[in-house]
């Protein structure tokens, strides 16, 4: 089972992101602080665990955490400020929108720059090690899931319910045929570009 936290506070906030590298949508970040000394053996990174056990597990965490909250971040402003800043912003924003401030801040990966006059600590494949960490990553997931599904709706072309934004070999086809929504990411390079000599 993941060790509950990193530090000694009673406050201690897991931090998370999702869609960070998908073509469409936004990137999602999540924040829990969950109660010191919680356990749940089915926690994990939410790559780990399927749609199903997602959401059940999403319903948990919400009844259980003592705050949590989600944010989205569009592609408009990825754009706009690249997606490295951009994911920061919604980490950072996921932090101040809990109702309880949290002591200290750990995030999964080894980047992360703090807005915030509170202690972090980057750890790497830190929710596949810590509780509130892989809580976050099944709230970002769900909801940024959740979100693109929903955006499918109006967009169909592109089935996001089925690949949520990311490079899938069908979504690049479609958005070769049928261009870009606004919904997509104008930064990311859909395929490289290629030079060739036609000597014919």
């Amino acid at each position: 089972m993941l060790k509950t936290q990193f530090s000694n506070y009673d406050y201690e906030a897991g931090v998370d992101e999702a869609g960070r590298g998908s073509l469409a949508g936004p990137v999602t970040a999540s924040a829990v602080i969950l109660p010191k000394g919680y356990t749940n053996k089915q926690l994990n990174d939410s790559k780990k665990i399927s749609p199903t056990r997602r959401e059940v597990l999403r319903k948990e965490i919400e009844k259980n955490a003592i705050a949590y909250s989600v944010i989205n971040i569009s592609a408009k402003i990825i754009d706009k400020r690249n997606i490295l800043n951009a994911t920061f912003m919604a980490m950072n924003s996921a932090i101040k929108k809990l109702n309880v401030a949290p002591q200290f801040i750990i995030v999964d990966g080894n980047r992360f720059r703090n807005y915030l006059d509170i202690p972090s600590k980057c750890i790497v494949k830190g929710d596949q090690k810590y509780l509130n960490i892989a809580a976050a990553s099944i709230l970002a997931k769900t909801y940024r899931d959740k979100f693109m599904k929903n955006l499918h709706i109006d967009n169909p072309r592109y089935k996001w319910e089925k690949n949520k934004g990311y490079g899938t070999p069908e979504h690049r086809e479609s958005i070769i045929k049928y261009g870009r929504t606004k919904f997509h990411r104008k930064t990311y390079k859909l395929k490289e570009e290629q030079l060739k000599l036609n000597l014919s």
